[in-house]
C-alpha cells in the first residue's frame, strides 16, 4: 500500500476471527490551558517532546508537518502508522487544543494514548479543560 509516496507493507491477516474481535483503539480530544507561554509560541522545542514520545512509545512516523504563526502559535501534525497526534496553540489565550489516536492493530495502544496525553499536559504544566475520549 502506498501513503503519500510511503510504501506500507501491511500484515496479512489469515485468521478473521481477529476482526471480530479487533476494537480499532482510543482517541483522544482534548482543550488544554497553560500559563507557560513561551511554550506556545514556537513549535521547536515541542517537536522535540513529540520526536522523543514516538521513539519512547516504538511508533513508527510516517510524516510530519509544524508550522509557527505570527504573532505566535503553531501547529503540529504528526502522521503515524498507528494513526496520528496533532497539537495546535493559541498563546494570547494559553489555549492548547490536541488530538492523539492511536489504533490497536498490531498491538493494544489506549493506555499508550493516557501516556502521552499526560506527558504533554506535563510538558506544557497545563490543565485539563476539555476531555473527550471516543473508544472506536
Amino acid at each position: 500500500m502506498c501513503i503519500a509516496g510511503f510504501f506500507i507493507k501491511l500484515p496479512v491477516i489469515k485468521d478473521l476471527t481477529l476482526l471480530e474481535t479487533y476494537t480499532p483503539g482510543l482517541h483522544l480530544i482534548a482543550t488544554l490551558h497553560s500559563d507557560k507561554t513561551p511554550l506556545l509560541v514556537e513549535y521547536t522545542a515541542f517537536k522535540t517532546l513529540a520526536d522523543d514520545l514516538t521513539s519512547t512509545f516504538g511508533l513508527q512516523k510516517l510524516g510530519e508537518v509544524y508550522h509557527d504563526f505570527e504573532p505566535g502559535g503553531f501547529t503540529g501534525i504528526i502522521c503515524l502508522s498507528e494513526s496520528h497526534l496533532s497539537v495546535h496553540t493559541w498563546p494570547e489565550f494559553g489555549k492548547i487544543n490536541l488530538d492523539i489516536y492511536l489504533s490497536n492493530f498490531q498491538r493494544v495502544n489506549n493506555g499508550t494514548v493516557r501516556a502521552i496525553f499526560d506527558r504533554i499536559i506535563a510538558y506544557f504544566e497545563a490543565e485539563v479543560v476539555s476531555e473527550h475520549q471516543i473508544v472506536r
